[in-house]
């Protein structure tokens, strides 16, 4: 496959790239971020893309492990555990005081819109939210399991748009 023919290719398959890379980071930023990432990979190893290749699955195959190895990579940075030294003691009482505070209102205005929401939408969601799986949320209520996930998915939008105020936070 010539440079063109790639470039014509991956740029028919743009808009999908970035719905895709959604759904792995929930975050618009971080899907451009995982796209960028994925065409800088896919531009790289273009010489292995034939004509036999289905593009759009190759991207795809690459986004999901480049996604799978940024999240371990995350994870290894996050468990760095910080010593007591290393930060001034008047810093983390402040910082601890201020998030535990944010938190609470914040936590208080979550409860506050769940209640809003009709039970219906907010049985499933909690149930997704404590960890269950769709199948297991499904199987509970005695619900198909499409209808699951159109209300965790209904349930969510309605909280975006409660909770709007802590969006850029």
């Amino acid at each position: 496959m010539t440079e063109n023919e790639f470039a014509m290719s991956v740029k028919t398959h743009a808009k999908s790239l970035i719905s895709h890379a959604f759904k792995f980071t929930k975050d618009l930023d971080d899907a451009n971020d995982l796209v960028q990432d994925t065409l800088v990979k896919a531009t790289r190893f273009a010489y292995r893309c034939d004509y036999q290749t289905n593009t759009k699955v190759w991207l795809f195959v690459i986004m999901r492990n480049t996604f799978i190895n940024n999240y371990h990579k995350n994870v290894k940075h996050r468990s760095r555990v910080v010593r007591e030294d290393e930060v001034p003691a008047s810093q983390m009482t402040y910082g601890a005081t201020a998030n535990a505070a944010e938190t609470s209102f914040a936590m208080e205005d979550i409860k506050k819109a769940l209640s809003n929401i009709p039970e219906m939408y907010s049985v499933p969601f909690i149930r997704y939210f404590e960890g269950y799986k769709y199948q297991e949320i499904a199987d509970e209520l005695n619900l198909p399991l499409g209808t699951v996930k159109t209300y965790i998915h209904h349930a969510r939008l309605r909280l975006k748009k409660m909770l709007k105020q802590y969006k850029n936070r």
